[in-house]
């Protein structure tokens, strides 16, 4: 079941959000070479629970982490640990945060060492990756489907030669982490579940440089390219709104 929220409620979700994007950007002045994401992860955990908020990632389904760090191949749900970014390693950082009950996700992928430090490929599927989700939100309306949402995706990435991974997906959001609907990353135009006032999409395009295929890691929560190949993974929290799309996580904003 679709669960559609009020204005207020809505508000309220824009609020997690907003500690949510000041949570990424801290991240963000803290990946450089040497730092491990285990640094990364308890420094987004004191700033949230500094804000009054929770990690929503720590503890769910038993996860460890407040963030979900994914370096190279790996496309989503790396535990943060040991690991020590390189320059020019790719580094998808998804998060979630919980404020008065409300949930709200986001995810970027970060290039170690800045832009200047990517190789072509990398910058490509980064640059993919993102333009998708820009793609995505105008379709986030009223009176549209939720395959128009998919396709924008789709067809961005497919138009770069690049994968969607198939085998996940995007989904609900609101005072759980995953609602219905779950949302492909493609998919036809004017198919699907109509798109209504007060739903709340959390879309998240999870791209890979090679081919779509995944496998599941040994610690049975990281997520692989199979062929090994560079994912990258872009996420908003996206309201429909009377107004148009009202995205609550908008870390591209300065």
């Amino acid at each position: 079941m679709i669960i559609k929220k009020s204005p207020a409620e809505i508000d309220a979700m824009a609020a997690a959000g907003a500690i949510l994007v000041r949570t990424l950007k801290l991240v963000e002045t803290k990946i450089r070479p040497g730092t491990t994401t285990r640094d990364l992860d308890l420094a987004a955990e004191r700033y949230i629970r500094s804000q009054g908020a929770t990690p929503a990632f720590k503890g769910y389904r038993g996860f460890p982490g407040s963030l979900c760090t994914s370096p190279n191949e790996m496309v989503v749900h790396g535990i943060p640990g040991d690991y020590e970014l390189k320059r020019g390693d790719i580094i998808s950082v998804d998060c979630g945060v919980v404020l008065d009950g409300w949930v709200a996700d986001a995810a970027r992928t970060f290039t170690v060492g800045g832009d200047a430090a990517a190789t072509p490929l990398a910058r490509k599927l980064l640059d993919t990756t993102r333009e998708s989700l820009f793609d995505a939100v105008p379709q986030c309306r009223a009176g549209n489907h939720l395959g128009d949402v998919s396709h924008a995706v789709q067809a961005r990435v497919e138009g770069e030669g690049l994968s969607i991974v198939r085998q996940l997906v995007g989904h609900g959001i609101g005072r759980s982490m995953h609602e219905d609907p779950q949302i492909p990353n493609f998919g036809e135009p004017g198919r699907g579940p109509l798109l209504e006032e007060g739903m709340v999409l959390a879309v998240e395009p999870m791209v890979t440089a090679g081919r779509h295929q995944i496998r599941l890691g040994e610690d049975n929560w990281a997520i692989y390219s199979q062929d090994g190949s560079l994912s990258a993974h872009f996420e908003f929290t996206i309201a429909v709104t009377a107004d148009g799309p009202r995205v609550l996580t908008p870390w591209h904003e300065p």
